[in-house]
């Protein structure tokens, strides 16, 4: 990819500017990073768009860095969040992101001449004394942290909003500081905390720091792909996982998918068709967290049991609402029956097995229950 397309595909802003950071590019090599808090055991989908945005710029010669938030960890990002998050405790992180640079470096480059950099901020954050913390929150607000959505949905709610929430943003800035970086990168979600950092830099060390936002992978209705919606895929998942998580979703995530997670073209789905288009996306991703062995071996395992088999076999009933009603339905037999067949994983959606019979449903879903029952879900 040359400049122009690192700085467009999957990109949803920049500031202070597109046409400014392309003059400094072009200008010396700029050092960069992207921060990854280590709030569980695996990267997902969602770090490796971040991940394949490091290694393009990677690849055109640029200093990477990646950055664990061992330290932001224990602090607990508040973005999006309704109530504040569960603290872990420091054995909780270091178990967390034991893993991270073995899964990052599917992606990005940690050997060779230009190899990216692994940091943890709690090497500087944890030095940090009162005074100096003093120091950076005196460049913010109160009102503009109660500016930010999650907090006002908490005021109204009477729900508490902590001040140890507050600092998140300001540590996270702070990285930016120490590092002397001249780009962060992050979703479009992180925006409020990325821009702390290019406030203190300013006042700090009298310079520019530049910002690129991420698109976030979501639906046209901006139902966002992750835990919350329980469709999270982790990079530890297996090949036949990842294809088969991708695969269960909607249509509606296929044109970001593969801007976000691919090199194919833009308008791949409108050249192939939906279902091609989902089973590409699919396969590019595996094959760059486990290989083109591994994701023709999954891509043929989709095949194989949904779309080969016997047609025989095919029943066709209308979207419910949960998974327990279209097992019902579906085979004849009663609730507790259906229970324990989804309690006993002889129930797959879209190739995944699911084990919460209150599971959500929808249109276009194929179901597998036991070995010989295949269903589709239609209106």
């Amino acid at each position: 990819m040359d400049i122009d397309q690192v700085l467009s595909r999957g990109v949803a802003e920049i500031l202070p500017g597109k046409k400014e950071l392309v003059t400094l590019m072009k200008k010396r090599k700029i050092k960069l990073y992207q921060g990854f808090d280590a709030t569980a055991p695996s990267l997902h989908i969602g770090h490796f768009i971040g991940l394949r945005k490091l290694a393009q710029f990677q690849k055109l010669g640029h200093k990477v860095i990646f950055l664990i938030g061992d330290f932001t960890s224990l602090i607990g990002d508040p973005t999006d969040k309704k109530a504040a998050r569960v603290k872990q405790t420091r054995q909780q992180v270091m178990d967390n992101f034991k893993n991270y640079k073995k899964q990052a470096g599917k992606i990005i480059d940690f050997d060779g001449k230009n190899k990216a950099e692994v940091v943890f901020n709690s090497s500087w954050l944890g030095k940090l004394n009162f005074e100096e913390i003093l120091n950076l929150s005196s460049n913010f607000t109160v009102g503009q942290m109660l500016e930010r959505n999650m907090f006002q949905e908490r005021l109204k709610n009477d729900k508490p909003v902590y001040l140890h929430e507050f600092m998140y943003p300001l540590m996270q800035g702070y990285d930016s500081v120490y590092m002397n970086v001249d780009l962060e990168i992050g979703g479009s979600d992180q925006l409020f905390n990325m821009m702390a950092g290019r406030t203190l830099m300013k006042a700090m060390i009298s310079k520019e720091k530049y910002v690129l936002t991420t698109k976030l992978l979501e639906d046209p209705g901006g139902k966002k792909m992750g835990k919350t919606e329980g469709n999270s895929v982790d990079l530890s998942d297996s090949s036949e996982k990842i294809f088969g998580k991708i695969m269960s979703l909607p249509d509606g995530f296929i044109d970001l998918g593969i801007e976000l997670l691919t090199d194919l073209p833009l308008d791949h789905r409108k050249r192939v068709g939906p279902l091609a288009a989902k089973k590409d996306w699919a396969f590019e991703t595996v094959a760059q967290v486990h290989g083109n062995t591994q994701a023709l071996k999954a891509r043929d395992h989709f095949e194989t049991t949904f779309q080969k088999a016997s047609p025989s076999y095919f029943k066709k009933i209308s979207v419910l609402d949960n998974l327990l009603d279209a097992v019902v339905r579906a085979s004849g037999v009663s609730n507790s029956q259906a229970k324990r067949l989804i309690a006993g994983s002889a129930v797959s959606v879209n190739n995944i097995v699911i084990t919460n019979p209150k599971a959500k449903v929808q249109k276009g879903d194929r179901l597998k229950i036991g070995k010989k029952l295949f269903v589709t879900l239609e209106l």
